[in-house]
């Protein structure tokens, strides 16, 4: 039984632990979305977490905890500056998990780690606003080809 648990060791030495920590957040910051298996992501969102959290008030202290947690100045920069900010009216639940699937090999599940509010900067985001575009033309043809219909006295 998991009683009286604080958190899961993920079968790993305290310091791999801890390494493997850093550097999922550290990547789930850098990209805003990561894909691993549902326990690493579930012991990863609570790391994360804590540290947007930090972020929301930007202070010298604040700053020197998120560095000492995490591997990048460069990182740390975007989490005080455009992550923080970003979830200043969030009072929590900065992270969300979507399941994939499970891995072919173990059979284990995977899961997608990311910010709340990701957006898709790739291709779909601009063929979802074409789309849109299309259907509108498509409305302004149809009226355009016909005659104003005109009022009865």
């Amino acid at each position: 039984m998991k009683h009286k648990r604080g958190f899961n060791p993920l079968e790993r030495m305290s310091a791999h632990r801890k390494a493997l920590h850093r550097n999922m957040v550290t990547s789930l910051f850098r990209h805003e979305r990561i894909k691993t298996t549902k326990t690493k992501a579930l012991a990863v969102r609570r790391t994360a977490e804590k540290l947007i959290t930090r972020a929301k008030t930007d202070s010298v202290h604040n700053r020197r905890i998120a560095s000492g947690r995490l591997y990048d100045e460069g990182v740390v920069a975007k989490l005080f500056t455009s992550i923080g900010p970003r979830m200043k009216d969030r009072a929590g639940g900065y992270t969300r998990i979507i399941k994939l699937g499970e891995r072919s090999g173990d059979a284990s599940e995977i899961v997608i780690l990311e910010l709340v509010d990701y957006v898709l900067k790739t291709g779909e985001e601009k063929d979802k606003k074409a789309k849109k575009a299309g259907k509108a033309e498509k409305a302004e043809k149809k009226t355009a080809g016909k005659p104003a219909k005109k009022e009865k006295d």
